[in-house]
């Protein structure tokens, strides 16, 4: 008797976990061409043949603080969850794309209930709350890993630890290599991508990203507008340029340029994140996902994060940190050189200081380009393809 066709529940948080979501999901249909997709999707997961449960929005939340008003909403959406993916939506895997703190509670309780589930994309345990590591071994059967020293650093928590037992003996975290790494290069000339975006080839151009969550535009706006203001004085002819990932961020960063800087050449657009980052001679942006891009293109960049006191209290002063260096770039690389300002040293003045010999071709920018040549090389696995072959290896036979 034949099998029924495979059935993939995803749950993805953020735009980068929809664009993982939509590589993973071209991969497992090269595996399972009749294989059925559905859950919390973005608009890249719906174009690959996911039918959305929930929009990924609903899971695009940062923050500590920010995190507390909207947590009955994501009560409610777990349980929905949880009733469906155990009754008449009831999958073969449980697939978790980022989101870890939403992911990680809803797939132990499915777990726990027989499913097979997966997460996709490591939290940063090795950063903070290293005591995670004990829910991860409970909540999953496999943990895909986007980054090459992770699977070590889990083997070494659990020795560590000694997490024993049923859990430990379904558990593995195996390294796939990151998807991005597959997508983008730095084969696209600046002066091509200027061409798609309208803009003219001549003169510096600095991409300001202030991030894609409203928290992020909130806290970042102004401080990246002034840094702007202060850079245009000590390199005239400057040019910027902003995506706006969602319509409804644009106003707030059209008023940080209204207050601090109406008088600067400023193009914003919608979404395009890649081709401003492309077009750019320099990239200022918030700590994120998109620094990774950002490598991978070969632009230069300083990372800059700002939250809520109480978070930013938290992650830089209450010991939850453990790691040097908040941004992708840094920890990927043998040689960490993108400068990293955090909280009270964003200032525009600091921030526009680290940007400038970038802007030139100064041995700061060299240095940074010759890191990423090689965090590409070791980034570059098709991980579409080895993240499908590991979540198939997990299907019973049959």
């Amino acid at each position: 008797m034949a099998r029924p066709p495979l059935r993939f529940a995803l749950i993805a948080g953020e735009l980068s976990g929809d664009l993982l979501g939509a590589a993973l999901i071209r991969g497992l249909q090269e595996l399972h061409p009749d294989a059925e997709f559905y859950g919390v999707a973005g608009p890249a997961m719906v174009q690959a043949g996911c039918r959305p449960l929930a929009s990924i929005e609903a899971l695009s939340v940062m923050g500590i603080a920010e995190v507390l008003p909207a947590l009955p909403r994501l009560f409610r959406l777990r349980a929905d969850l949880l009733r469906r993916l155990t009754g008449g939506e009831r999958p073969d895997i449980v697939i978790g794309i980022d989101a870890p703190d939403f992911n990680l509670g809803l797939e132990r309780r499915l777990r726990d209930r027989g499913l097979l589930t997966v997460q996709v994309v490591s939290p940063s345990v090795w950063a903070w709350r290293r005591g995670r590591v004990r829910g991860i071994v409970r909540a999953v059967d496999l943990l895909l890993c986007l980054l090459p020293f992770e699977p070590a650093f889990y083997d070494a928590e659990i020795r560590r630890h000694a997490l024993a037992g049923r859990g430990r003996q379904r558990f593995q975290a195996r390294y796939i290599g990151h998807p991005l790494a597959n997508e983008l290069d730095d084969s696209v000339l600046p002066s091509q991508a200027r061409a798609r975006l309208g803009l003219t080839a001549d003169g510096p151009l600095l991409a300001v990203l202030p991030g894609s969550r409203g928290s992020e535009i909130e806290y970042l706006s102004d401080t990246f507008v002034q840094a702007a203001a202060w850079l245009r004085v000590r390199l005239p002819g400057l040019r910027l340029i902003t995506p706006i990932a969602k319509p409804a961020l644009r106003a707030r960063f059209a008023e940080a340029i209204a207050t601090h800087a109406p008088q600067l050449d400023w193009t914003v657009v919608d979404g395009q994140s890649r081709d401003v980052m492309r077009a750019a001679d320099a990239v200022l942006l918030a700590s994120g996902t998109a620094t990774l891009e950002c490598l991978l293109l070969g632009r230069p960049m300083v990372v800059a994060y700002k939250g809520s006191p109480l978070t930013a209290w938290l992650m830089l002063n209450a010991g939850l940190l453990k790691t040097r260096y908040v941004s992708l770039p840094n920890l990927l690389s043998a040689d960490p050189c993108v400068p990293e300002l955090l909280q009270q040293a964003a200032t525009p003045a600091a921030l526009g200081a680290a940007l400038l010999p970038l802007l030139r071709d100064t041995d700061a920018r060299q240095r940074q380009l010759r890191q990423f040549d090689a965090v590409r090389a070791e980034l570059r696995r098709d991980a579409g393809a080895a993240a499908a072959q590991a979540i198939t290896e997990l299907l019973p036979p049959g």
